[in-house]
């Protein structure tokens, strides 16, 4: 399931979501994963939002010559989980709808390796949110409404360096259900 890396390990989790990020300081961040909100700008004709800006925010380490911006949409209830990257770091940007955010640790040499994150990001908390390679990352779409993401990627799509772990493993255990509290 991993190309070739030893680095790379699925840990044995408990089910549930890990930790709930509710803030983009919080002290329980998978090593690595940095969160910062964007400012939205509305006025009576809309809103503005500006998502990247080269050599600022959480890209301003990527280089303009190889970095890569992409968009998904999803429809509602879309599960898109688990993939990573051994080399690529990932910034999401969550635009149009509700997405729960599923973080693993996948690197047996972090000293969070096998920590859960959910981020729970949208419109209505606009942040945008960097993964590091190692870090097993996916979403769920909430709601009703598509979703729209757009993503920065620090280099080219190479899909040497992408590994998938199917959304369901039992060992990242992670808990998808609506959580009815």
């Amino acid at each position: 399931m991993t190309p070739g890396n030893a680095d790379i390990v699925i840990p044995k989790c408990e089910k549930g979501l890990g930790e709930v990020i509710g803030s983009p300081q919080a002290s329980g961040l998978i090593e690595g994963v940095r969160i910062e909100p964007l400012s939205l700008y509305p006025d009576d004709r809309g809103y503005f939002l500006e998502i990247l800006r080269a050599g600022q925010g959480l890209v301003r380490d990527y280089d303009p010559r190889t970095t890569q911006v992409s968009a998904a949409m999803n429809y509602p209830g879309a599960i898109k989980a688990f993939h990573y990257h051994l080399r690529q770091t990932d910034v999401f940007t969550p635009i149009a709808g509700l997405l729960q955010i599923a973080l693993v640790d996948l690197r047996e040499d972090s000293r969070t390796f096998g920590r859960r994150n959910t981020i729970y990001s949208g419109p209505l908390r606009l942040w945008q949110v960097l993964i590091p390679p190692g870090v097993g990352h996916g979403y769920k779409v909430l709601g009703t409404d598509p979703s729209l993401m757009v993503y920065a990627t620090d280099r080219f799509y190479d899909p040497q360096d992408e590994g998938r772990i199917p959304y369901n493993h039992p060992d990242i255990n992670y808990d998808w259900e609506l959580q009815h509290k």
